[in-house]
């Protein structure tokens, strides 16, 4: 039986509503749930402002890598039922939320679409991105300050 090829994907997650820690465990553990998703690993917890809307409360904020074998959009599909099932609701843009998951990097993959766009549009503007995904991997682009982002914990799930 021939292997499905898999490829190494990269994703921020953030929560600023409720348990955040436990809301980011819980997106990490559906992700390893789905079958789909191996090998992976975790950044520390970052505390980090708002951006865009400015009234709420801070984020915890991690990046996680994996291997899937699903596709693109799959992946994406998967992710935002993952939101879905952990009571996101979009009603303000940047707004408060129980939780983010934004697909990154996909492989070597440059995708441009009207549901996805990879790697992540604004990944490069963004410190709270940067910081957790330069533990994860090597990345030679300079790290925005526009936020404070703040090392919380090492991430366990």
């Amino acid at each position: 039986m021939k292997e499905k090829a898999t490829a190494k994907c990269y994703m921020s997650l953030g929560s600023n509503m409720g348990d955040k820690e436990e809301n980011l465990k819980s997106a990490v553990r559906l992700l390893r749930d789905s079958g789909r998703i191996t090998d992976i690993k975790a950044s520390s917890i970052y505390v980090t402002e708002p951006v865009g809307y400015a009234d709420q409360d801070d984020f915890y904020n991690i990046c996680i890598s994996f291997d899937t074998d699903l596709k693109p959009l799959e992946l994406l599909d998967l992710s935002q039922s993952i939101e879905a099932e952990l009571h996101r609701v979009r009603t303000i843009k940047n707004g408060p939320r129980t939780i983010d998951l934004d697909i990154l990097l996909y492989g070597d993959e440059k995708i441009k679409s009207k549901r996805l766009i990879v790697p992540h549009e604004r990944m490069f503007e963004r410190a709270f991105v940067l910081i957790p995904l330069s533990e994860l991997k090597d990345i030679d682009v300079p790290i925005p300050t526009d936020k404070s982002v703040k090392k919380l914990r090492k991430f366990t799930f």
